[in-house]
């Protein structure tokens, strides 16, 4: 199984999920049917306890988000930028199987498959604080 693939899907899902309101067995379910790719090389224990993790403490994952941004309010970070972060925070605060540079790491990679090198410098920015913060 992939880890790095995992996580780029679960992100997906995420970013989906933010868009349609798809609760996360819909999101799941959607993805299992139409994943094209092998579906060994997905962690799904990991996709579902991230996306189940990230729905069950939202608020203060979020909160959290939000103390970090400087000069931004979480409603005008792009829903791409925001299900990275959400993801990140996640990891940093609940699953501490991932060391965390991995985690800021990981972010990071994909944030430059999915956005722009300005949101590269803001999803790192908010991370080192939160990251610092813990």
């Amino acid at each position: 199984m992939n880890r790095k693939l995992s996580r780029d899907k679960t992100m997906e899902l995420l970013f989906g999920m933010t868009l349609s309101k798809d609760t996360t067995e819909e999101a799941i379910e959607g993805f299992l049917e139409n994943y094209e790719g092998d579906i060994k090389e997905i962690d799904l224990t990991y996709v579902k306890q991230a996306l189940i993790g990230i729905e069950n403490n939202k608020e203060a994952i979020d909160k959290i988000i939000t103390e970090n941004l400087h000069n931004w309010k979480l409603d005008r970070v792009p829903k791409v930028n925001l299900s990275i972060l959400r993801l990140a925070t996640y990891e940093l605060l609940y699953d501490e199987q991932v060391p965390r540079a991995v985690v800021i790491n990981e972010a990071l990679e994909i944030t430059r498959r999915y956005s722009d090198e300005k949101s590269v410098s803001f999803i790192n920015g908010v991370l080192d604080k939160i990251d610092s913060a813990e």
